[in-house]
C-alpha cells in the first residue's frame, strides 16, 4: 500500500539579516524506509522532536521531501506537481493531535463532513436528500448522533470532536489514514473509546493505518507493526509484541523502561 525509500527531510538554518547563508541542517527526517501493507496498522513511535509529525507531514506532501521516494500504491507521490497532489490526497487523509484546531469552528458538522464526502463525489452537491444521507451514515460510523449535524465544533466534548475529526478524514473515502497523536490530548477513559473505534473502523473498512504516538502502550493495543524514531531515523522495526518483549536497540529499551514509571505515578 505505502513504501518509502531513504526518505530525507532537512530544514537549513540560516544567519544573517540581509545576506544570508546556510550555516546548518536539522535533518529532522534522516534516511526513513518503511513499507506497509494493505490494511495493516503501523505504530510510528518516539520522544518529542524525533521527527515523526515532520515524517507524517511529508507523506502527506505538507512538507517536501529533500530527497527519497513515497509511493502509495503505484503512484509516487514526491514526483507530483502542486495541483496532482491535491486531486491524489483524496486517497490519503490525516487526523490531528487536537481536533478543536483542525475543524472549522464557523462550520456545522454537515458542513464539514459534507464538504469532504462531495469533494470525492462532486455530483451529491445536487441532491441534498443523498448528501443528508451519507453524512447520517458516517456520523453512526464514528460514534456520533446525527441530530447534532446542525451543531458547531464548540457545542462538543473533546471526545466527540475527535470523532468528527476522524469522520472528515473518512468522508473522501480514502486508502490511508495517518493519525497523529490523536488520542494524547483526551482523558483516559475517551482515549480507548476512540481506540476501539478506529480498530472497528480498520475492520469494518480495511483501513491502512500510521498512528502515530509517543506512548508504546497505547500503540501496543492498536498496532500490527511498531517502527521506533529517534533522531529522525528508525532504530527498531518489527511485529508489536516482538518490539515489547524482545526490543533489540537501547532507545526502544528506555522508552519500554518509562511505561511502568508513568502507570505509577497515574
Amino acid at each position: 500500500m505505502l513504501e518509502l525509500k531513504d526518505v530525507k527531510t532537512h530544514f537549513p538554518i540560516k544567519k544573517g539579516l540581509i545576506f544570508t547563508k546556510q550555516v546548518d541542517t536539522v535533518k529532522a527526517v534522516n534516511g526513513v524506509t518503511l513499507s506497509i501493507a494493505d490494511g495493516e496498522i503501523l505504530g510510528l513511535v518516539g520522544e518529542s522532536g524525533c521527527g515523526k509529525s515532520t515524517l507524517s507531514r511529508t507523506i502527506m506532501q505538507l512538507i517536501p521531501a529533500t530527497e527519497g521516494e513515497i509511493t502509495l500504491e503505484d503512484i509516487n507521490l514526491t514526483s507530483l506537481r502542486k495541483n496532482e497532489v491535491r486531486k491524489h490526497r483524496l486517497d490519503f487523509q490525516m487526523i490531528f493531535q487536537d481536533p478543536y484546531a483542525s475543524l472549522n469552528p464557523r462550520m456545522t458538522v454537515f458542513s464539514t463532513l459534507s464538504e469532504a464526502i462531495t469533494q470525492r463525489h462532486p455530483k451529491l452537491r445536487k441532491n441534498k436528500t443523498k448528501l443528508t444521507e451519507a453524512v447520517i451514515t458516517l456520523m453512526e460510523r464514528c460514534g456520533l448522533d446525527p441530530s447534532f449535524m446542525q451543531k458547531y465544533p464548540h457545542e462538543f466534548s473533546g471526545g466527540q470532536r475527535q470523532r468528527i475529526a476522524i469522520a472528515r478524514a473518512l468522508a473522501p473515502e480514502p486508502k490511508l489514514i495517518i493519525a497523529d497523536e490523536p488520542v494524547s490530548a483526551l482523558d483516559v477513559s475517551i482515549q480507548s473509546q476512540i481506540l476501539n473505534l478506529l480498530l472497528d473502523l480498520r475492520r469494518d473498512l480495511n483501513l491502512t493505518m500510521i498512528f502515530i504516538s509517543h506512548d508504546l502502550s497505547v500503540v501496543r493495543y492498536l498496532a500490527d507493526n511498531i517502527a521506533v524514531m529517534h533522531k529522525g531515523e528508525i532504530v527498531e522495526y518489527g511485529d508489536s509484541e516482538r518490539v515489547f518483549n524482545q526490543p533489540e536497540h537501547a532507545y526502544t529499551k528506555r522508552l519500554l523502561e518509562a511505561i511502568p514509571h508513568l502507570l505509577t505515578e497515574a
